[in-house]
C-alpha cells in the first residue's frame, strides 16, 4: 500500500526520513528504473537492462543490483557499495505529484507509508526545521524529483528510436556459482551490438543527433558489470 500526499510545512512540520541503507527500508530490491540520461554514470556500476511491459508494450531500461527478487548485492548492512544510485531509487520515499489540470507543475509528494518514513520520535532527518523553512534533505529531495521528471519525459524519444531501428534483443545469462550451483537470468532484452554496427550512416547520424548513441554504447558498456555481479553473489556464497 501506499499513502501519497503533497509536502507541506504544517501538516509535516516534525515528519522525518531515514536516509541509512537498510533491507528494511526498501533496499532490498533486485533492480530500478533508469533513465537513458543516467546510463553514463549508472554503467561503471550496474548492468542496464531492458523489460518489456507485456500488457502495453512499453519498453523501460533497469539497472540491475541482483539476480533476483529480493536480492540487492551491493546493500552490505546499512551501506550502498557503490557510489550513485538510480535516481529513481535515490529519491524514494518522495515522488513526483502534479495539479490537476497542470501537467507541467511538479509538486512534492512523498508516501506516507513507505518505510523511510518517521514521526519525530522515531528517529531520522527532518523535512523542515524549526522555523518551517525545508531542510537540506527536502531540498535535495525537489531537485533530484526536477532532474528525474526531466529524464523521463526525454526517455521516450529514446525508446521509440530503438524499437524503429530494432535494436532489443532476449538474452538469457547462465551464472555460474562458487557452490556449483547455477542462476539463471531470464526476461530481458539487451541492445544487439550486431544491428547497431549494422546501421547506416543515415540511422547512426540521426542516433547521435537526437542524443540517443551514447546511451546506446553506455548500455553496451554496461554489459561488462554483470562479471562484479556474479562475484558479489559468490562472494556472499562464500561468506566472503
Amino acid at each position: 500500500m501506499s499513502q501519497h500526499v503533497i509536502v507541506d510545512s504544517v501538516t509535516h512540520r516534525d515528519l522525518r526520513v531515514l536516509d541509512t541503507a537498510s533491507a528494511a527500508l526498501g533496499d532490498n530490491v533486485m533492480a530500478a528504473l533508469a533513465t537513458p540520461h543516467e546510463f553514463r554514470a549508472l554503467q561503471a556500476y550496474y548492468p542496464i537492462v531492458f523489460r518489456r511491459d507485456l500488457a502495453t508494450g512499453q519498453v523501460s531500461a533497469l539497472a540491475l543490483f541482483g539476480f533476483e527478487n529480493g536480492e540487492n548485492l551491493f546493500l552490505e548492512g546499512n551501506r550502498w557499495d557503490a557510489p550513485c544510485k538510480p535516481l529513481a531509487h535515490a529519491v524514494q520515499p518522495f515522488l513526483i505529484g502534479r495539479a490537476e489540470g497542470a501537467d507541467d507543475l511538479g509538486q512534492v509528494h512523498i508516501d506516507l507509508d513507505h518505510p523511510r518514513v518517521s514521526q519525530a520520535n522515531g528517529g531520522g532527518v527532518r523535512l523542515f526545521d524549526e522555523d518551517g523553512r525545508p531542510s537540506p534533505l527536502l531540498e535535495n529531495a525537489a531537485q533530484l524529483l526536477g532532474d528525474l521528471d526531466g529524464a523521463y519525459r526525454a526517455s521516450g524519444a529514446f525508446f521509440a528510436a530503438i524499437e524503429r531501428y530494432d535494436l532489443l534483443e532476449p538474452f538469457t545469462l547462465e551464472v555460474p556459482l562458487v557452490d556449483g550451483s547455477k542462476h539463471t537470468l531470464v526476461g530481458f532484452l539487451a541492445i544487439n551490438e550486431d544491428k547497431l554496427r549494422a546501421l547506416d550512416g543515415a540511422a547512426l547520424a540521426e542516433l547521435h543527433r537526437d542524443g540517443h548513441l551514447m546511451p546506446l554504447f553506455m548500455a553496451l558498456a554496461s554489459v561488462s558489470q554483470f562479471g562484479g555481479l556474479v562475484a558479489r553473489r559468490n562472494a556472499r556464497i562464500s561468506g566472503a
